[in-house]
């Protein structure tokens, strides 16, 4: 197992460059970088200066923005130096893990990521909670009644709810539960006076504000990880162990929990890091701007949208060596759960 983590680590450097690259390039070479942005900007404000009942003779976008003024900003977003310089200086401060400062904020990156992340490790972690508990339960109840009325009719609203983007689960919660029937808050992720609360009432109100947001991004998600463990433990109930212990007279529950359950939740507890991973990562979008939850998704789109590069490339930076990570702790746990496996050998 050593030998194969040593290889998995000694490939997670390429890729991660590879990566790295390819988003550099996508990126910069895109048309309205963070210069244009910013002469957008000042032509926009001359022109509402001019809608302020300033003379035609003093309306300075009528001359342009001087090119000595471009120059700076050129430099200042280091925009000056060639396309392969820019990419050296971003590997080089990635390899020390600097994320550099922010165009717009005035912060330095990882601060600006430290301050969204709880919000995003909040959704990722009640999310995927939420997604095992109903779904474990579920699949396994549906493999012992495998084509029953229940199982056909539990499928059915599965994969109903697997096709139903989360952003639509999230504008009927906010039209039913929160706006009409006024259970849940409409917006944020704390009251007004959180800070006015006692240590209790702060939690509750924590989860009052979070459990809408978790509903709607984990129910889309719920129907692979409930088929996934309805016929891993399909597969298991019809080995020849199973029915040897059948023969000798087990019960049903010693057969489920000492002999088919682990069995069976090899790939369901294996795959729990990627899943983390991408409840953490993705889908959280629509979620945030419905909701108005400040997290990493949000605010990786604002900062593509205003080209607020360094944001853009250390999130992404980030992110990938995540994913990176996680997809060998995902094998690890291939060989935690069952130890007959081994990826050193063939």
């Amino acid at each position: 197992m050593l030998i194969y983590i040593a290889k998995r680590l000694g490939l997670l450097i390429p890729t991660l460059f590879g990566i790295i690259t390819l988003n550099f390039l996508l990126i910069q070479l895109a048309p309205g970088g963070p210069v244009e942005q910013m002469i957008s900007k000042l032509e926009s404000s001359h022109i509402s200066e001019a809608g302020a009942g300033i003379k035609p003779s003093e309306y300075k976008a009528s001359k342009g923005v001087p090119s000595a003024l471009i120059e700076e900003l050129r430099v200042q977003y280091g925009f000056d130096k060639p396309l392969w310089e820019r990419f050296v200086l971003l590997l080089r401060s990635y390899v020390v893990f600097d994320l550099g400062q922010s165009y717009y904020r005035k912060a330095p990156v990882w601060e600006i990521i430290c301050e969204k992340l709880p919000v995003s490790i909040s959704l990722g972690v009640f999310s995927t909670l939420l997604m095992y508990l109903l779904a474990i339960p579920l699949g396994v109840y549906n493999a012992y009644h495998n084509g029953s009325r229940f199982d056909s009719i539990s499928s059915f609203i599965i994969v109903v709810c697997n096709a139903v983007p989360p952003f639509l689960f999230g504008v009927v919660g906010i039209v039913f539960l929160a706006s009409m029937w006024e259970i849940f808050p409409l917006r944020g992720l704390v009251s007004d006076d959180f800070e006015l609360l006692s240590p209790a009432g702060k939690v509750l109100d924590y989860l009052h504000h979070i459990t809408l947001p978790v509903l709607c991004l984990s129910l889309g998600s719920l129907a692979w990880l409930t088929f996934l463990t309805k016929h891993s433990f399909i597969d298991e109930l019809h080995k020849p162990y199973v029915l040897c212990a059948r023969a000798k007279g087990v019960s049903e529950a010693r057969i489920l929990y000492g002999h088919i359950f682990r069995n069976a939740m090899l790939l369901v507890i294996a795959s729990f890091p990627s899943a983390f991973l991408g409840m953490f990562l993705s889908g959280s979008l629509m979620i945030e701007m419905l909701f108005s939850l400040d997290g990493l998704g949000l605010l990786g789109y604002e900062s593509l949208l205003s080209r607020d590069y360094p944001v853009v490339f250390g999130s992404l930076y980030i992110f990938t060596l995540l994913a990176l990570v996680f997809g060998i702790l995902s094998d690890i746990a291939y060989t935690l759960i069952d130890p007959r496996i081994h990826f050193d050998t063939r």
